[in-house]
């Protein structure tokens, strides 16, 4: 997959058993995006010239990007295509409006299979949505199956571009999983960082934890309406974006005087915080963080505050690499679509009810 962030390309092989679920991933990688197209899919969340055929060549070119991550798993595992049941495929998300009754992740599952011999699922949101869900977020479904406890209250968070929660009662009761979008995380994180110092991202946090946090800055932004909305709810660039940061920049009194690493601090604190309610309101004996914003350092000390005295720490704890888990979540999707078993929670997504995700691209019979 590849995700609100537009960083990188990232693919996890793996293995599910029969009977009890059980998952391991075998291999994993992650690809830088290619600079021009990764300008290209930013340009196009937004309306613009000759867009549907600038999106029609990006999809093409995002699946040539996810073939060349198939073809260093299947390296790196030492595994032919041959043995691969499926691939789970999410493309770029360009649009999210599920309110409107749609949402667009840019990709070309034909051209996908074709080049890698393999079976693609994607389109992985649009039933959800059709049965009036969210569409998102749909990890929580195998988070459940992977982190569940059988007597612990867990969260698992999503440091992704957008930040998601995964609300996971005990195993032992009948209550229901939840989930939902807190807000953005990475991808404004990430903008402000190129926009300022030239990097693609803050590594470690290090920018971010040399300014200092402004209230008055915060305070605008935590009045947005979303943090209020109550769940399901999902969001994504559609609403926090450029735009949105510009807006609310310019109704922050004299933001001018404001140093860039002090507003990059303040992002930090926006996300933890709007996480942190998530943490709290559902009473966690446990939060675990996943996605690229778990190897900052900064935010996850800034995480770690906010939801004391609830343990944080990154999946990594319970045996998986926290990049690896978006990706193979959606690898999970593709096998329960082969399988013709339910992806959604419609305690998530408010969905009418439990629906099959995805659509199948068939590649060229295999020998």
């Amino acid at each position: 997959m590849s995700g609100t962030s537009l960083d990188a390309v990232d693919g996890a092989l793996i293995e599910l058993d029969d009977g009890p679920v059980a998952v391991r991933t075998a291999a994993f990688v992650s690809h830088p995006l290619d600079r021009a197209l990764r300008d290209e899919l930013e340009s196009l969340q937004s309306p613009g010239a000759d867009e549907l055929a600038r999106a029609a060549l990006s999809a093409n070119r995002l699946a040539d990007a996810y073939a060349a991550a198939v073809a260093s798993l299947l390296a790196a595992a030492g595994c032919p295509a041959s043995a691969i049941t499926a691939v789970g495929a999410h493309g770029q998300t360009v649009r999210h409006r599920p309110e409107l009754g749609y949402t667009i992740q840019l990709l070309n599952p034909a051209r996908l299979a074709e080049v890698c011999g393999i079976p693609v699922v994607s389109d992985l949101r649009a039933a959800d949505v059709a049965a009036g869900g969210q569409g998102a977020p749909l990890a929580p479904a195998f988070h459940a199956q992977m982190f569940r406890h059988p007597i612990e209250r867990r969260v698992v968070v999503n440091l992704g571009g957008i930040a998601n929660v995964s609300l996971l009662p005990p195993a032992a009761t009948a209550q229901a999983v939840l989930g939902f979008d807190t807000g953005p995380a990475n991808t404004l994180l990430d903008h402000w960082c190129r926009r300022h110092t030239g990097a693609a991202f803050d590594r470690d946090g290090d920018w971010a934890r040399s300014g200092r946090r402004d209230a008055a800055l915060l305070a605008i932004w935590l009045a947005e309406p979303y943090f209020e909305l109550a769940p399901p709810k999902s969001t994504g660039r559609d609403l926090f974006n450029v735009d949105w940061l510009e807006r609310s920049l310019a109704a922050r009194h004299d933001a001018a005087a404001l140093a860039p690493r002090d507003v990059q601090a303040t992002l930090v604190e926006l996300s933890t915080l709007t996480i942190a309610r998530a943490c709290r309101g559902f009473a966690a004996d446990r939060v675990f963080a996943c996605g690229g914003g778990a190897h900052n350092r900064f935010l996850m000390e800034r995480l770690a505050a906010h939801t004391a005295p609830m343990p944080l720490a990154s999946t990594q704890a319970l045996g998986v690499d926290p990049q690896a888990v978006e990706a193979a979540a959606f690898a999970w999707l593709a096998a329960q679509r082969v399988d013709r078993s339910p992806g959604n929670l419609p305690s998530v997504t408010g969905a009418r009810g439990s629906r099959v995700l995805g659509l199948l691209a068939e590649p060229r019979p295999r020998d």
